[in-house]
């Protein structure tokens, strides 16, 4: 769709026909289309997946857990897509509350970045191996409330990208900000995606209902 961020693609049913939409977000030297072939692994063709790309394949450019200024101005701009892509979907007729955020590594870290920013009902929030942004001792001081949002997080025991410290803080502050919190950590999974996390997404998006008017 047009009226969706410049830099994304879309894929599934037409906006004005899904039940729900995806906004797929893609890791640091991936891509959006690459994103998109997860969506292969849902069974549900009322489902509208938007995927955004970031320039060069990056949201920003240091480690999520770097100081955030350094990643200026480009975390907030990579924020200001989801943000464009939230509100045009609302535009066309997809509240938050049948949007999932979903990303993956870097792009996980986006998510959940944007989510507890922007605390308020989603239809979900799923954060792959990826944790709020930000050094030891950022400040989670995030305003309003997720309203009961289902939120998955997935991550390995061994992620070398991704302190375990960093998952149970970011499990905890969603749990404050009254989401629905799902936190699993695999033994020795490393940094990548499986099925079992496949599956507890899909029970997330089958748990969207349409709108009464529709």
């Amino acid at each position: 769709m047009t009226s969706l961020a410049s830099n994304s693609i879309r894929a599934g049913a037409p906006l004005d026909a899904a039940r729900a939409a995806v906004v797929l977000v893609h890791g640091r030297g991936a891509t959006a289309e690459g994103m998109l072939e997860l969506a292969e692994a849902f069974d549900s063709p009322d489902l509208a997946y938007v995927a955004p790309q970031a320039t060069g394949g990056s949201w920003y450019p240091h480690s999520f857990m770097a100081p955030i200024t350094k990643n200026e101005p480009h975390l907030g701009a990579a924020l200001g897509t989801l943000a464009d892509i939230v509100a045009d979907l609302e535009h066309q007729g997809i509240a938050a509350d049948r949007t999932v955020l979903l990303g993956f590594s870097q792009g996980a870290c986006l998510a959940l970045e944007f989510a507890a920013r922007n605390a308020r009902r989603y239809g979900g929030v799923v954060g792959l191996s990826g944790g709020l942004i930000g050094p030891a001792g950022t400040p989670r001081s995030y305003a309003g409330s997720l309203a009961g949002t289902p939120i998955f997080l997935g991550c390995s025991d061994a992620d070398f990208h991704i302190p375990l410290a960093r998952v149970h803080e970011t499990a905890d502050v969603f749990g404050k900000l009254g989401a629905d919190v799902v936190e699993q950590i695999y033994p020795g999974m490393g940094h990548t995606i499986i099925q079992d996390e496949i599956d507890r997404i899909d029970k997330i998006l089958r748990g969207i209902g349409k709108p009464a008017n529709r």
